[in-house]
């Protein structure tokens, strides 16, 4: 009998363990996203001046400050609904959201010939898309009591 409760303690421990695991390299995933897309979207909300015009060639003014703005929001969604523990499911939100602008990017870099673009936004989906699973049904931040 002792050997069985033995057991279930070191498996409860174990899966204990791996959860923290899991829920410190999220965060630290969440963290370097969140700073990667905020860095992204203040880039093409607020261009250099040298670039402006470029960029609005390429994909015109109001989607340039759209997806701007899309990515400054997400990238504080990521992280501040976890941290207050408010809303905490928003977290899960943001990365979704972020998942449709990462996959229309990567389908516009592809029709563009943009090959290795396509494929840093094909990794940075596949980075938030493990964040939103995660952060959905494996490690869910707790809302505040």
């Amino acid at each position: 009998m002792r050997a069985v409760m033995q057991n279930k303690a070191t498996s409860y421990s174990t899966a204990s363990t791996f959860t923290r695991v899991l829920n410190v390299a999220l965060w630290i995933l969440q963290t370097l996203l969140a700073a990667l897309f905020f860095w992204h979207g203040q880039f093409m909300t607020f261009p250099p001046a040298e670039m402006v015009e470029m960029i609005n060639t390429n994909i015109g003014q109001g989607p340039r400050v759209f997806i701007g703005v899309a990515e400054m929001l997400a990238a504080a969604g990521l992280l501040l609904p976890g941290i207050t523990r408010i809303l905490p499911s928003l977290t899960t939100l943001a990365a979704a959201g972020l998942m449709i602008v990462m996959s229309s990017a990567t389908a516009l870099h592809l029709v563009r010939g943009e090959t290795a673009s396509a494929i840093t936004t094909a990794a940075l989906f596949v980075l938030v898309t493990l964040v939103a699973a995660l952060r959905w049904k494996i490690v869910p931040l707790a809302a505040r009591r």
